[in-house]
């Protein structure tokens, strides 16, 4: 295969409508916004609005709470872990930090820790310290004769 014979697959880029550009492109005149009306003036935006009736998202009583800085950690299953130690990415003997488990790949940009969590099957004997661990992590992890720290 030569560069010259690259092409895309048929129907892969598709040319954009060019509304308003005449009667015989079927998108002509009044450009797809029907007659008159506020929707066919420019700058509409009447998202939610019920032609002056109190629209639902004010109806309804609010619920919940929402933080306004939230805690954001990256995920790191066992599974995940044991992939890496078979790959002879992580060295079990040392203890596993937040730091190797960057320089071996497995989470890539930490935001507010790391969090350990259960999926997967773990044989090796670890000794990791993590943001924060589920319970399943915890367990699997000293089932197979390692244990896990929690750092702040």
């Amino acid at each position: 295969m030569k560069l010259n014979q690259l092409s895309d697959n048929q129907g892969a880029r598709k040319s954009r409508t060019r509304v308003g550009r005449g009667i015989g492109s079927g998108k002509g005149k009044t450009a797809g916004s029907g007659h008159k009306g506020q929707k066919a003036r420019s700058g509409v935006a009447i998202h939610g609005f019920e032609g002056g009736q109190m629209p639902i998202y004010r109806r309804l009583p609010k619920r919940g709470f929402n933080s306004i800085n939230p805690k954001s950690f990256e995920v790191v299953n066992i599974g995940r872990i044991q992939k890496a130690v078979d790959a002879k990415k992580l060295d079990i003997k040392k203890p596993i930090t937040i730091e190797t488990l960057v320089e071996a790949g497995i989470v890539g940009k930490v935001k507010d820790g790391v969090r350990l969590l259960a999926k997967g099957e773990l044989t090796a004997k670890i000794d990791i310290t993590v943001t924060g661990a589920s319970k399943a992590a915890v367990e699997a992890v000293e089932k197979a004769g390692g244990k896990v720290s929690v750092a702040e």
